[in-house]
Formats: C-alpha cells, sequence, structure tokens
C-alpha cells in the first residue's frame, strides 16, 4: 500500500483518442499500471497510473492534452465479499472522504488492487494500515 501519483488526461470522446494516447506511452516503453475512463457528452477523463510517470508527463504535454496530476492510493486487497465495505468504513470513521475509487480484480484471483482519491491521502494510508488486511 502506497501512495502513487495519478494523471487525469481529458480527451476528446471519440474513436482513435485513447489508442492514440496509449501508443503514445507504449511507443515510450512507459507501462500502464491502472486505467479508468470516465466519459461525458464531449470528452473522457483518462486516469492513468504509470510506471515513468515524469517521462509521461512530458509526452502528454507535448500532444497538447489537459492533464493534471494527483496522489492516489494504491491498496492490494483481497477479492472476496466485505473487503470494499471494510475500507469504506475505516475511512468513514476516520471521518476521511473517497472521493473516487476503481478496482479490478478477475473471478480467480485472490487479490485485487484498489485506487482510491481521498481528501487526505497520508491519513488514508494511516487508517488503512492500522489493524489488518490491506497490503
Amino acid at each position: 500500500m502506497k501512495i502513487q501519483k495519478q494523471l487525469s488526461v481529458f480527451l476528446e470522446n471519440r474513436p482513435g483518442a485513447l489508442a492514440k494516447l496509449c501508443g503514445t506511452l507504449s511507443e515510450a516503453r512507459i507501462n500502464i499500471l491502472a486505467l479508468s475512463v470516465n466519459d461525458t457528452v464531449d470528452h473522457a477523463v483518462i486516469r492513468l497510473i504509470v510506471d515513468n510517470n515524469i517521462k509521461a508527463l512530458m509526452l502528454i504535454e507535448q500532444q497538447g492534452l489537459y492533464l493534471n496530476e494527483q496522489d492516489v492510493v494504491v491498496v492490494e486487497v483481497g477479492n472476496h465479499p466485505g473487503v470494499l465495505t471494510e475500507v469504506a468504513r475505516r475511512l468513514a470513521r476516520a471521518d476521511v472522504n473517497i472521493d473516487y475509487a476503481y478496482c479490478a480484480a478477475t473471478e480467480h484471483q485472490t487479490d485485487g488492487c484498489l485506487v482510491l482519491k481521498t481528501d487526505d491521502p497520508v491519513r488514508t494510508l494511516e487508517v488503512l494500515k492500522e489493524g489488518q488486511g490491506f497490503e
């Protein structure tokens, strides 16, 4: 479990826009570790965690795309019912607000990955490290 930098990139919501962004990163040997796409009427917000943030920032800015960077908490969690409930309850008891979250695991994985954007990433780490069950 740690705080990582996440890039939020604003793209036109049209075919090929995501492919171009991912192609730019892959050609530069940048690995995408996490991805979330949220669409609106005329654009999409692409949230990325990559293995080389500085290089990715420079490449995306060179394409003239609008982006910003946030701190998020990345947590490895068990892949079973109740895990997300426990995370949300712990943070609620500590008065830490979850702005948004995304996660993934296949049904055959024993663990998954949860990305949390909260109002206080440092406090989020502290709260989730208290007790057991999260890495």
